[in-house]
């Protein structure tokens, strides 16, 4: 479990979050959302124990991330949004990194590049950006670790690979691990992420289940107009309009009409949520 408490951190004069706290829980993939420059990759360097909190603290099952232990850095990956186009074949770089995992498997490797539609023989300085990509979403998963923070992992794949690293995330990913994925890509994994999570500046405005944000909020594909809708929008084919559930009607989240929603009527939603006066 991780437990972040009165987080904050600041670049210079530039106050990126202030007073962040919140629980992430096991077996759970959680999408982190946010404008540019809310903090979201300042977060999961944080979470990595890449930067240390200036104010606040971070514990990941009970250990500080940023005093970089052995045993926690072996169970963690971080999965930058740039990667290294390194010089050697992708199997080469496999089996020489893997062992700073315990557990990183080298068939599981070949077998996720295999369900990527990647071959392990091919040298990752050739390669393109989404099939770079691909062999280092393939190593990420091969350390079978329990904690993972990605950061905009769809970014240069092509529409096929996009469905075939969800399908990846969701096989390989161990039933009690913890992931955390920064992106602005929603709709590439709409279906895989839950709970969600919404950075505004300095600020949570959001940290809940699907199935909390469906019984607080209506979604509604009607296309008939209500006076009590929070937000609404034309998208491909039907319309969307986001309203109070007071009588916990089911509906489908949209994730982009709720972000929309969230940084319309922040506060609306802070205390619709239990969230006011964090």
């Amino acid at each position: 479990m991780i437990e972040i408490n009165g987080l904050g951190f600041s670049y210079k004069d530039n106050k990126v979050l202030e007073n962040i706290t919140m629980t992430l829980k096991e077996g759970c993939i959680y999408g982190l959302l946010g404008e540019n420059g809310v903090g979201k990759t300042t977060l999961l360097t944080l979470l990595s124990g890449l930067k240390r909190p200036q104010q606040g603290s971070i514990l990941v099952d009970g250990r500080n991330p940023s005093d970089r232990q052995p045993g926690l850095l072996g169970n963690q990956f971080y999965l930058m949004d740039e990667v290294a186009p390194m010089a050697m074949k992708a199997g080469e770089y496999a089996r020489m990194y893997g062992s700073f995992w315990p557990d990183f498997d080298m068939s599981r490797f070949e077998g996720i590049m295999q369900l990527l539609e990647m071959e392990p023989d091919r040298k990752m300085d050739k390669l393109s950006l989404g099939q770079l990509k691909r062999v280092y979403i393939a190593f990420a998963l091969s350390c079978n670790a329990k904690y993972y923070y990605l950061d905009e992992p769809t970014n240069g794949l092509d529409i096929p690979a996009k469905a075939l690293f969800r399908k990846a995330l969701s096989k390989y990913t161990r039933e009690d691990a913890t992931v955390v994925i920064s992106t602005h890509q929603v709709r590439d994994l709409e279906n895989i992420i839950d709970p969600i999570i919404i950075l505004d500046k300095c600020d949570v405005l959001l940290n809940a289940s699907v199935d909390e944000i469906s019984d607080k909020l209506f979604f509604d594909y009607s296309g008939q107009p209500s006076a009590d809708a929070l937000y609404s929008e034309m998208i491909p084919g039907m319309s969307v309009q986001v309203t109070p559930n007071p009588t916990h009607a089911e509906s489908k989240v949209n994730i982009e009409a709720l972000f929309n929603t969230v940084h319309r009527h922040k506060e609306e939603i802070k205390k619709l949520f239990g969230k006011s006066e964090m």
